[in-house]
């Protein structure tokens, strides 16, 4: 004779939740190593001119490591970051890497005064010098998107996470030596 045990449901399903979690977070973690591959997205079409004249659109950039910054004067958060961008920039700009510092929704004059307090040597675009701030829904600031050298969208951060984050963003579109250079420099 099989005896069946009888255990109440609701002393059985807090053990039972722990267990569930475990076989999600471990059959996704599997998934994602067992090859199966995202298909990147393309980047959209856009047009880009810098405040100092430079054109860039998709296929000038074809080939560089390409990091948008959407940014404005007012976000403490963007002010936080600038100098980790601006690092990135003196490190690898001459490496393949392009930034692209797109300030959103502010004036010529109010940007022009920021510069002259806050002076930055990443190329810095205006909102009405671009569609990218339209095209990314750049609503809370900083955003940063980062474009592989075939032009696709390999990473997207919303918000500031500090360097290393925007280390390991940069290198998941294929920037080599990123993040051995922030090792190197500790």
């Amino acid at each position: 004779m099989i005896r069946r045990l009888r255990v109440p449901a609701a002393r059985f399903r807090p053990q039972l939740i722990p267990l569930l979690f475990f076989f999600v977070v471990a059959g996704s973690a599997f998934a994602q190593s067992s090859g199966e591959s995202k298909e990147k997205e393309p980047a959209p079409r856009f047009n880009a001119t810098t405040t100092t004249g430079e054109k860039f659109n998709n296929a000038s950039l074809k080939g560089k490591v390409v990091l948008l910054e959407f940014w404005t004067t007012w976000c403490t958060y963007c002010e936080y970051e600038r100098p980790f961008v601006e690092r990135l920039n003196e490190d690898f700009g001459n490496k393949g890497l392009v930034i692209l510092a797109v300030n959103v929704g502010e004036g010529k004059k109010t940007v022009k005064k920021y510069m002259e307090e806050h002076p930055r040597k990443t190329r810095i675009v205006l909102t009405e010098n671009t569609n990218l701030a339209a095209m990314y829904a750049a609503k809370s600031y900083p955003i940063y998107v980062v474009l592989d050298r075939e032009g696709n969208v390999a990473g997207k951060q919303d918000g500031a996470a500090g360097e290393s984050a925007l280390r390991n963003l940069v290198a998941s579109a294929g920037l080599e030596g990123v993040n051995e250079d922030a090792d190197n420099s500790k």
